[in-house]
């Protein structure tokens, strides 16, 4: 006999406040970024959402070590940044992203809904299995439909666990060309899909990496030795 979890309902007549609290406390309690959507059993109204989140951002004003933070479609307390220096907090140490896979999720951030061929074609080089498999396991990238053309495609996109990993409200908030070319990683001479006049490339990447002429296998292999940490043990 299977057993169904109910919404637990909340009185209509609470005061706005009070149901600022209810959900304030929700969210604290959550392990979990909070989705809207769950959030409708504590509201008469949908239109109330954005006043609660104003009521509940007051009380954690730049007075407070912490804030509440609306990222996508979801809600979550998050340590400030300018405190997080001072936490003493110990994570496990993951494997550095791999080139190819940080490409390849720079690409969807940016290009996104985009396909697996269209990945390719950005890149000049083929897709290995592996490189999805490891950006789905961090569950940074997500299936967004399939497109209407000839094979329907199945397209990709980011998560919510990506704006979340990488402190960012939507993916309108990823760093633009002139961010890209002050923080040294733009280098001209080729395309990027809808990048501009120039690629992403790290400053110290090896001149002579031509990407048409290798395999991403290969291609792993000579850049091995500049593999970007994305995982920072002393993140809060």
């Amino acid at each position: 006999m299977s057993s169904v979890t109910e919404q637990p309902s909340i009185d209509a007549g609470l005061s706005l406040v009070e149901r600022a609290r209810v959900i304030e406390a929700l969210v604290f309690a959550s392990a979990e970024p909070v989705a809207f959507k769950s959030l409708a059993p504590y509201l008469n109204d949908e239109t109330e959402l954005a006043e609660i989140i104003n009521l509940i951002k007051s009380r954690y004003d730049e007075r407070s070590g912490i804030e509440f933070q609306v990222t996508g479609q979801t809600l979550a307390f998050r340590t400030r940044a300018d405190i997080a220096a001072h936490l003493s907090l110990e994570r496990p140490v993951q494997k550095p992203l791999s080139r190819a896979a940080l490409e390849v999720l720079a690409i969807i951030a940016y290009h996104q809904p985009i396909t697996r061929s269209e990945i390719e074609e950005i890149r000049g080089i083929s897709l290995s299995r592996g490189t999805i498999d490891i950006l789905l396991e961090l569950e940074w990238i997500r299936p967004r439909g399939r497109r209407r053309t000839p094979g329907r495609p199945l397209t990709w996109g980011t998560s919510t666990a990506f704006l979340d990993h990488f402190g960012l409200s939507s993916v309108s908030e990823l760093p633009g060309m002139e961010d890209l070319k002050s923080a040294g990683l733009l280098r001209k001479g080729a395309v990027i899909g809808g990048l501009g006049e120039a690629s992403v490339m790290p400053e110290d990447a090896p001149d002579s990496l031509s990407p048409d002429s290798l395999s991403e296998d290969d291609l792993e292999d000579e850049v091995l030795a500049h593999d970007v940490d994305f995982f920072d043990e002393e993140e809060a």
